[in-house]
């Protein structure tokens, strides 16, 4: 009987171990959930990407526009741009934040809190509509200087670790045919030497991770939103080039990067 008790025991005991982690675990998937969004949108203002072409201009406005509706939701929300040139880290266009707020609705009756509601929507989309004019305006931006001959996309990289830093929920998104080309023996010009199958594509992306490892970039959601159309070949649109990206940030920290 003694036995037979002290068994029941141990499985009970097990049992609410499990249920605590379980619990503990929905617990810190709330609290994750409830982490501000951090969004980094980097745009290509170099030759390569001409954004008054009608089919590239309608997709990023498109895009753009999808990004302020789904990313800037609650107070804290946050949206950085940068323009992607010879000197992408220091080229931050613009900066914004959600400031509306919901009023406290703990003790509000059913009128109370649909007024509420409403008050916030209605800030809520003021403030996205003035973020959304200010964003189209950086988008049809034009770059006629110097810097936009060089193309540094890794230097992206420091931006996106300095977002990780902040325990937001960092989503990067790149307008870009991201082509690096900067000039240097250790740096890679895709202009004049693309790589020419996965197999280089994957051996550079690695070489190039050991450079770029001392950024810590976390676990970010990054998308790549190309300019070029279905119709394009694969001299134009290099898959090889994606490759690399896909590789070198599943290097850099476990990333998956999708492409729209």
């Amino acid at each position: 009987m003694r036995t037979s008790f002290q068994f029941k025991y141990f499985m009970a005991s097990a049992m609410m171990v499990m249920l605590a982690a379980c619990g503990g675990e929905k617990e810190a998937t709330k609290v994750a959930s409830d982490a501000p969004v951090y969004t980094l949108v980097f745009l290509d203002k170099t030759q390569s990407v001409n954004v008054n072409k009608n089919y590239v201009n309608e997709k990023y406005r498109q895009v753009l526009t999808d990004i302020m509706e789904n990313n800037m939701k609650n107070k804290g929300d946050k949206l950085e741009v940068y323009f992607i040139h010879e000197n992408t880290s220091k080229a931050r266009a613009m900066s914004v934040m959600v400031r509306s707020e919901k009023d406290n609705m703990e003790a509000a009756n059913a009128t109370d809190r649909e007024a509420i509601e409403t008050a916030y929507a209605m800030s809520l989309q003021k403030e996205k509509g003035i973020f959304l004019r200010q964003l189209l305006a950086k988008l049809n931006q034009q770059n006629t200087g110097a810097s936009n001959l060089s193309t540094d996309i890794w230097a992206s990289l420091p931006v996106i670790a300095k977002a990780n830093e902040s325990g937001a929920d960092v989503k990067v998104y790149y307008f870009s045919d991201m082509i690096e080309s900067v000039k240097g023996a250790d740096r890679r010009d895709f202009h004049v030497k693309p790589p020419k199958d996965d197999a280089q594509a994957e051996e550079e992306a690695k070489a190039d991770s050991k450079k770029l490892e001392q950024y810590v970039i976390g676990s970010p959601q990054v998308t790549i939103v190309s300019p070029f159309e279905p119709t394009a070949s694969s001299k134009e649109n290099n898959p090889h080039v994606t490759h690399y990206w896909q590789t070198l940030f599943q290097e850099l920290g476990g990333v998956g990067v999708e492409e729209l």
